[in-house]
């Protein structure tokens, strides 16, 4: 005779499945990630409008020229103005489509170089 092995109980995996399983959906039905748009409310459209750049901003060319009110300025470090008694300004960035990524990160080097305390690069955004 054999002697007897004591027994294994199982878990009850089924059941453990079954809850998460119900969570999820439970989850699903009462939260939403974002309310619901009115179906009555028009959108703006701004497909029709002409692009420009905002008017303190500093544009890059494709050729890696700046200009900044349409003046051509020498170099990203002599637009920062220095002022000991503030923290540096905000400088925003148009940069042209076809300007490499290098010459954009070089010249927001230069500018945070001289003083600024934060470069924005203003780009494009269209919602399709």
């Amino acid at each position: 005779m054999r002697p007897a092995r004591p027994r294994t109980k199982r878990e009850p995996t089924i059941a453990l499945i079954n809850i998460v399983f119900l969570m999820l959906v439970f989850f699903m039905v009462a939260g939403t990630l974002a309310q619901p748009l009115d179906p009555a409310l028009d959108l703006v459209r701004t497909t029709d409008l002409e692009g420009r750049a905002p008017p303190d901003a500093l544009v890059i060319s494709a050729d890696g020229v700046l200009t900044y009110h349409g003046t051509e300025i020498t170099s990203a470090a002599a637009f920062v103005p220095r002022r000991e008694d503030e923290a540096g300004p905000e400088v925003r960035l148009v940069p042209d489509r076809d300007l490499p990524a290098r010459d954009l990160i070089r010249i927001a080097r230069e500018l945070r170089g001289a003083g600024a305390a934060r470069v924005i690069i203003v780009t494009e955004r269209g919602l399709q």
